[in-house]
């Protein structure tokens, strides 16, 4: 059959030239500086919050700094990714330039990130006022850095369940332990598990309180410092009942502790050997590979 048996029919197709095989790719957003957007450097992979937009050299600089405070300069422009999207950072209000905004742990504060997806990595701490402190301090810094911490409920079992945990390079795990001092039955049991599972891969870190509650700074109470409470009462019983609150049920407990918890703002209202502690351990388990 002859292609002229079928008219219309063009056995060469249409005009090459009529469509641009080049088509114009989408234009890059400008994406204003602001403080505390977190942006990575295409070129060298360097990813940090932004802290200032700044004049030097003779051109217009944003400063970025790591989680670690490290800080470096690059050019205002092109050449940069925010959430997986290449941008183009341009200058932020000038009233946005300078200010530093803070979470409650005293990070710089992040705007515009999503949280990480878990890492297997984890936080253990022994109960449930532990996790809820660790929640209110740092609660966005270890969302940015995709650490869960989970309830352990007392260290007597730990060295089995760290080994039934198996951490290792890409699962690492971070305890902190209450009254974690010389001699005691918690020193003990930290160094067995961490024998048991390699100090590379296992972190038990502790604070000197007998409780988390006396981690608060007692000031924030209006007391000069914590109830002294007999050995053999129950350290959070004595200690409402000494300050003269309820302390008959395990909800006066729950109600005495969220009291005090409501009076954290910062970590300015913690003791410095709970803050050092919980620092050292969100690094050892976000410093991993995952």
């Amino acid at each position: 059959m002859s292609p002229s048996q079928y008219p219309g029919f063009d056995r060469y197709g249409t005009d090459v030239l009529s469509a641009d095989p080049h088509p114009v790719a989408a234009p890059v957003p400008k994406v204003p500086a602001q403080v505390g957007l977190v942006v990575e450097d295409a070129e060298t992979g360097f990813t940090g919050a932004v802290v200032r937009v700044e004049k030097s050299g003779g051109m217009v600089v944003v400063v970025l700094a790591d989680r670690h405070e490290k800080e470096r300069a690059f050019r205002l422009g092109p050449g940069f990714w925010v959430d997986g999207k290449p941008v183009h950072l341009v200058l932020p209000p000038a009233s946005a330039r300078t200010t530093r905004a803070r979470t409650a742990s005293g990070s710089r504060a992040v705007t515009g990130a999503r949280a990480r997806v878990a890492r297997a990595s984890r936080i253990w701490v022994e109960g449930r006022h532990d996790a809820e402190l660790i929640e209110k301090v740092w609660g966005e810094d270890l969302r940015l850095e995709g650490v869960v911490v989970e309830m352990l409920d007392g260290v007597d079992h730990l060295a089995r369940a760290a080994a039934d945990f198996a951490p290792g390079p890409h699962r690492r795990l971070g305890v902190l332990v209450d009254h974690l001092v010389p001699g005691s039955k918690e020193s003990r049991i930290a160094a067995e598990a961490m024998r048991a599972c390699g100090a590379q891969n296992l972190l038990v870190l502790g604070h000197p309180y007998v409780d988390v509650w006396q981690a608060v700074k007692p000031a924030r109470l209006g007391l000069t410092q914590w109830p002294s409470v007999p050995r053999g009462v129950d350290i959070k019983v004595g200690t409402l009942t000494a300050l003269g609150w309820p302390a008959e049920t395990q909800a006066d407990v729950a109600r005495g502790w969220k009291r005090i918890l409501g009076r954290v703002r910062s970590y300015q209202d913690l003791e410095p050997a709970l803050l050092g502690r919980v620092e050292e351990l969100v690094d050892f388990v976000s410093a991993g590979p995952q």
